[in-house]
């Protein structure tokens, strides 16, 4: 696969785009203070006519995702709009409003709560009488391993339950601390022979969102978009599985050695994706 080129900054490469679609945890915030050189990229984008969506795999609306910025720091013109998980997971799940559904990993925690199904009035069961598992991550994502999830989620395999998986993330960033999404119970429940629906990245559904988006702020569809992440799993596959271009940043999952550049070739390998740029951080 080709090997990313590593500008200085955002502006060596803004001229080629109209649109970015930008990740939130990890990209511009930690989960508890904003990353002010990253939000201060994406200002000076817009100020030169460009379109920024953020665009997350947060389990929830976008209106509890931009909640918490003023908190952190984040200022509210660094970005146009933004779409989560949590949106396209609703779109999903209002279409299922006549289906028993499981829910799992619901807890009072700021990352996932009642706001991704309030007012859908879904008929949440017990998991011997569910049609569909809605998995929202862990019950303790601080405390718990996904392992501990096996057995209950094999019965949801067993009875041949799909999964909505609402956080495609497997680790987000919160402060110094790695902590479990819903993603990593996907991958067992795919393990044990599972089908899983994925709204967020690096699918489709949130996407399409985003391009929506877009199209709606700029008046015409977004002709050259950027996907800025920090995820080769989630934000440069789904660059590259929609034909954008990616730029990777070292901000979020890993902490970076001194030689970003292999190291980064390295990991991208692993994943089996790549990206067209990268940055140890995201500046302009």
């Amino acid at each position: 696969m080709k090997k990313p080129d590593f500008p200085a900054g955002l502006s060596e490469i803004a001229s080629r785009y109209d649109t970015i679609f930008c990740d939130v945890w990890g990209v511009i915030h930690n989960g508890r203070k904003a990353f002010f050189p990253a939000c201060d990229a994406l200002r000076q984008f817009r100020q030169q006519g460009g379109t920024v969506i953020l665009i997350t795999n947060a389990p929830v609306p976008k209106a509890q995702v931009i909640s918490y910025f003023e908190p952190m720091g984040v200022p509210v013109d660094a970005f146009d709009d933004c779409v989560s998980s949590g949106d396209a997971t609703r779109e999903e799940l209002s279409r299922r409003r006549n289906e028993k559904i499981w829910r799992l990993g619901v807890d009072s925690g700021w990352e996932r709560d009642a706001f991704l199904y309030k007012g859908l009035d879904l008929d949440f069961v017990e998991p011997d009488e569910a049609e569909t598992l809605l998995c929202i991550g862990l019950q303790d994502q601080v405390n718990d391993d996904p392992e501990d999830y096996r057995q209950i989620l094999r019965q949801g395999v067993d009875r041949g339950l799909p999964m909505i998986c609402a956080n495609p993330d497997i680790k987000v960033r919160v402060g110094d601390q790695l902590v479990w999404c819903a993603g990593a119970l996907a991958e067992i429940y795919e393990d044990e022979g599972g089908q899983v629906i994925y709204p967020g990245k690096p699918h489709k559904a949130i996407y399409r969102l985003a391009a929506e988006r877009a199209e709606a702020i700029r008046g015409a569809a977004p002709d050259a978009v950027l996907c800025i992440g920090d995820s080769p799993a989630t934000d440069m596959r789904g660059a590259l599985m929609h034909g954008y271009d990616g730029l990777y940043v070292g901000t979020g999952l890993a902490q970076h050695s001194e030689d970003f550049e292999q190291e980064l070739i390295g990991l991208l390998d692993d994943y089996g994706t790549t990206a067209h740029w990268a940055m140890p951080a995201l500046r302009w």
